[in-house]
C-alpha cells in the first residue's frame, strides 16, 4: 500500500486530506509540525509528502530541505502563498510539485499520482535499466546515482534541474516541447508558465554548458521547445 506523510497544522485540511487518500486505499500519516514531519520520515519513508509551507515551527522549506539531505521522495507542496518566488524557492530546494490553496482534491491526487510515477526508476521497454553515464561537454552526468562532475568536482542541481535535465537525456537529439516539460516536471496546471522553464534551464546551462551563452548541448528550440545534443 502507498503510505502518504501529510504535513499541516490546520486540523480541518489534515481531516479533508486523511479521509480522502484513505478513500483511495492510501495508507496516510500526519504531522502538524515539521520537526514531527521530518521526525516521522525518519522512523518510516513514506512513498510520497503533501507539505504546507506555513507551519508553526519552520518554514516548510526548511523541511524540504532536510528532507533532500537524505532521500529523494516525491514531495507536493500545499501553500496559501501565491508568488512566484515562494513556488521557486519550494522547487529549488527540493519539492517535485507546487499546489496552491484552495485545491480541487481531485486535481491534487492527480498530481500526487503523477510524482510518485515520475519517481520510480525509468526502465527500457525491453525492462533492462537505460544507460544512465552521460557525457555532456565537459561534465560526467550518471542519471543513475544523480551525480554531476566537472573537471573531477562535483556539481550541485536542484530537484527540478535533475527532472529537467534527465528528461532531456533520455532523449537525445529529440525535441521535447514546451508543454510536455511543464507537465511532466510541474504538472498540467502549469502548462502555461513557461517562464518557470526558462528560469531553470538557463540555469542548467550556466551549470553544465563551458560557454553558456553559446550552448552546444541544451538547445533552444524557439517557440517550440529543447533539444538535447550529445
Amino acid at each position: 500500500m502507498t503510505r502518504i506523510l501529510v504535513v499541516d497544522d490546520e486540523p480541518q485540511i489534515l481531516r479533508a486530506l486523511r479521509i480522502n487518500l484513505k478513500s483511495r486505499t492510501y495508507e496516510v500519516e500526519t504531522a502538524a509540525t515539521g520537526v514531527d514531519a521530518l521526525a516521522a520520515a525518519a522512523r518510516r519513508l513514506p512513498d510520497a509528502v503533501l507539505l504546507d509551507l506555513g507551519l508553526p515551527d519552520m518554514d516548510g522549506v526548511d523541511v524540504i530541505l532536510g528532507l533532500r539531505g537524505w532521500t529523494s521522495v516525491p514531495i507536493v507542496v500545499l501553500s496559501g502563498r501565491v508568488d512566484p518566488l515562494d513556488k521557486i524557492h519550494a522547487l529549488d530546494a527540493g519539492a517535485d510539485d507546487y499546489v496552491t490553496k484552495p485545491f480541487a482534491m481531485e486535481e491534487l491526487l492527480a498530481r500526487l499520482r503523477a510524482v510518485i510515477r515520475r519517481h520510480q526508476q525509468v526502465v527500457s521497454p525491453s525492462g533492462a535499466s537505460e544507460a544512465s553515464a552521460v557525457r555532456l561537454g565537459s561534465c560526467d552526468i550518471d542519471l543513475m546515482s544523480r551525480s554531476v562532475k566537472r573537471g573531477g568536482e562535483p556539481v550541485r542541481l536542484t530537484r527540478t534541474e535533475w527532472a529537467l535535465l534527465e528528461i532531456l537525456l533520455r532523449h537525445p537529439g529529440q525535441l521535447v516541447s514546451t508543454s510536455r516539460l511543464l507537465s511532466d516536471v510541474w504538472g498540467d496546471s502549469q502548462t502555461g508558465e513557461a517562464g518557470y522553464l526558462r528560469f531553470h534551464m538557463a540555469r542548467l546551462r550556466r551549470k553544465l554548458e563551458d560557454d553558456p551563452q553559446n550552448p552546444r548541448h541544451l538547445m533552444t528550440e524557439y517557440g517550440t521547445g529543447y533539444r538535447f545534443v550529445p
